[in-house]
């Protein structure tokens, strides 16, 4: 197996409870953690692989005989497996911790042979346990540990854990957008699991902060560059910039499944923006409010509702927007930053299906 993405789990305390005797040797202490086989079923569609690692003191001793380990564990690798989730390997160490084993985790002895066989990919593989000796075990592995939460202690519950790894395993939402026309030249990169860097350079002193806005408050990484007509008018620019912006979102999105699809409420200061945004492949845009003013820092606020009319065309989403207030730099800014926060609403990836009853979006 080449680069493979392994979850290294414990299994007392993290799979299942542990016993006040720390010793799971009947049927009758055998109960499983809450949400651990949802948990795992995600991370398996997430294309990660399970090892079982486990330590387990005198297991094989009179105080702790081989049946009355295997039966427990018999049943629960029967249980797990009937729900579709199966374990490459499973690996135990007998001793006590005064035995000086090269098997007992944290070190590595047991897992020797495994890792022989096949590379980690070490940014995807993970140790899964409940005690400091697990994430001790990461530490040697080179790879990083995650501590589940038992009794509300430190840590983390099974289906945030299945959360926060399989976000990391799905490839990145990202898009890279070159227009080139006899009015502008506009590069435009967006990734939409990532909040940094963010780098606007539009010549429109204002246009770059409102669109920086609609990033950091949309919770992706944006670098865009324009070089427009300025000399001419503000129009190509912002137009042409909405129109890069739009379909390299759109490209980032890619088929769409698990997404939130809808998103939003805005104030700031006196104004007010009521901003609603479904990425339904179909666009529109109805904007409602009137500006006191017809220009804010370089950019003619009768573009403002132009800019978003273009933004849902190129990313194929309607666009309703209403503005009310006193400042217009303030109305201005609302309507950007609710525009960014309702697409971070719709951006997010909730689950795997597509949030539409025609199966197409």
């Amino acid at each position: 197996m080449s680069n493979a993405r392994i979850l290294f789990i414990d299994r007392d305390g993290t799979l299942i409870e542990e016993p006040p005797d720390e010793q799971v040797d009947s049927l009758a202490k055998l109960r499983l953690l809450p949400g651990v086989i949802p948990a795992l079923l995600d991370l398996k569609r997430a294309g990660y692989r399970f090892v079982l690692v486990s330590n387990q003191d005198g297991l094989g001793t009179d105080a702790f005989p081989e049946h009355a380990f295997h039966e427990p564990q018999d049943f629960l690798r029967t249980l797990l497996a009937s729900q579709g989730i199966e374990f490459d390997a499973e690996f135990f160490c007998p001793h006590f911790p005064q035995d000086d084993c090269e098997c007992r985790k944290p070190r590595t002895g047991l897992l020797t042979g495994y890792l022989a066989e096949r590379e980690l990919d070490r940014d995807l593989s993970f140790v899964i346990g409940d005690r400091q000796t697990d994430l001790d075990l990461a530490a040697n592995l080179g790879i990083e540990g995650l501590r589940v939460r038992v009794d509300g202690g430190e840590g983390e519950t099974w289906p945030a854990i299945a959360a926060r790894l399989t976000s990391l395993a799905r490839p990145q939402r990202k898009a890279t957008v070159v227009r080139r026309t006899r009015e502008t030249d506009i590069s435009v990169e967006v990734n939409l699991d990532r909040e940094q860097p963010v780098s606007i350079a539009t010549g429109i002193g204002f246009f770059d902060h409102m669109l920086e806005q609609v990033a950091r408050h949309g919770g992706f990484s944006l670098v865009l560059a324009c070089q427009g007509d300025l000399e001419v008018d503000e129009h190509h620019t912002i137009e042409d910039c909405a129109l890069a912006l739009g379909q390299a979102l759109r490209e980032a999105l890619g088929d769409k499944r698990g997404i939130g699809r809808y998103g939003f409420v805005l104030p700031m200061d006196e104004a007010l923006a009521q901003v609603a945004i479904d990425l339904s492949g179909r666009s529109y845009a109805v904007f409602t409010g009137r500006f006191g003013r017809d220009a804010v820092g370089g950019l003619p606020t009768e573009l403002v509702p132009h800019f978003f009319r273009s933004l849902g065309d190129a990313l194929g989403a309607a666009i309703h927007i209403e503005v009310r207030g006193e400042n217009t730099h303030h109305m201005i800014e609302a309507c950007f930053k609710g525009v960014g926060r309702a697409l971070r609403r719709a951006f997010r990836v909730q689950g795997t299906e597509l949030p539409s009853s025609k199966g197409v979006l």
